[in-house]
């Protein structure tokens, strides 16, 4: 995209979901622009009518707290299914001014978005699908240092090197029981106790109080740094600082996160059974050596760190400045 042109008004368009709508931001984020956050879901019946919705006023289709209005954005990245006739619908109500992205598989209306940003392992394709590795992560070179600067004092203490956990929980396939976090505190207790290496772990909103705290009793006195939800979130610190990074199978998006960073990364089990697309995830990951699965030592590897929110929004800039183009030539000819 030219400089000098002003950047385009950008909406995320989202359920409010955490997980889907921090993609969206994070794509925002690797173009460059301010995005306004949208909350809103095609209300019943219309949303009966899949991409059906597009033919209806965004206002009138859209329940939630933010109203669909103009001026409309140039761009709109939208995601989670109730959203997808909606971005269709701004799309429709803009004239086809507004560029509609969306992240990950609508499931319906495909053909009428300017993009689709997923992950392969949906396995979907087609001339305005972008495939990427893994989820969309807001972690970058610049956040990882300014996360560095500001954590290593809170860590200095620790015996290195540092190995970061960032466990999960109970989902729709997984489950993670007392017994589940008392066995992972066993095993973090003796890595540390095996290679002398100091702990950095962090739960997450889905990890259950009762399967934390036997895992924090079987973690015993080993040296850890543990975040339970108070203060500020070390998150991209514990990335940001550690050498080795443990992650469970339960999540895309941390493991995603994880591999951003270029670091050695490993997987520890979950119980449940994932969908086949996590089993394709899991499986492109390790082909690739990007992730292994843990067997108690630390090594080190190398692979290609993901980069794809960098990857996919260059393709939005292409697309945004053909628009342009193709704008122009038409108020030309009128």
């Amino acid at each position: 995209m030219v400089t000098d042109r002003p950047a385009p008004r950008c909406w995320v368009l989202s359920e409010g979901m955490a997980g889907t709508e921090n993609q969206c931001l994070a794509l925002a984020a690797a173009l460059g622009v301010e995005a306004e956050v949208k909350r809103a879901a095609a209300k019943l019946p219309w949303r009966l009518l899949g991409a059906g919705v597009a033919a209806l006023p965004p206002g009138f289709a859209a329940g939630g707290r933010d109203r669909l209005a103009p001026p409309w954005p140039d761009l709109v990245i939208a995601s989670g299914r109730k959203c997808a006739g909606l971005a269709l619908a701004v799309k429709r109500a803009s004239g086809g001014k507004s560029v509609a992205v969306f992240v990950q598989d609508p499931r319906v209306g495909r053909e009428r978005f300017d993009l689709i940003v997923a992950p392969r392992h949906d396995g979907i394709e087609g001339v305005n699908i972008f495939a990427t590795r893994g989820a969309l992560s807001r972690v970058t070179d610049a956040a990882l240092a300014q996360a560095a600067d500001e954590f290593a004092p809170r860590f200095a203490d620790l015996p290195r090197p540092l190995a970061a956990c960032l466990i999960g929980g109970a989902s729709r396939r997984h489950r993670f029981s007392p017994a589940d976090g008392r066995a992972l505190g066993a095993t973090l207790a003796r890595l540390s106790a095996e290679t002398g290496c100091g702990l950095l772990i962090t739960a997450s909103r889905r990890t259950p109080d009762a399967s934390f705290a036997a895992f924090e009793a079987a973690l015993g006195q080993a040296p850890a740094h543990i975040w339970r939800g108070g203060g500020v979130n070390p998150y991209l610190g514990y990335l940001a600082l550690a050498d080795h990074l443990l992650v469970t199978a339960d999540s895309v998006s941390m493991v995603s996160d994880a591999c951003a960073t270029g670091k050695p990364v490993y997987i520890l089990p979950m119980a449940g059974r994932g969908s086949a697309q996590f089993e394709r995830f899991f499986a492109a990951f390790e082909a690739e050596d990007t992730v292994r699965p843990f067997a108690g030592k630390l090594e080190s590897w190398s692979y290609t760190p993901l980069d794809d929110c960098a990857r996919a929004a260059d393709e939005i800039r292409r697309r945004l400045a053909v628009k342009t183009v193709q704008q122009n030539g038409r108020e030309g000819v009128d």
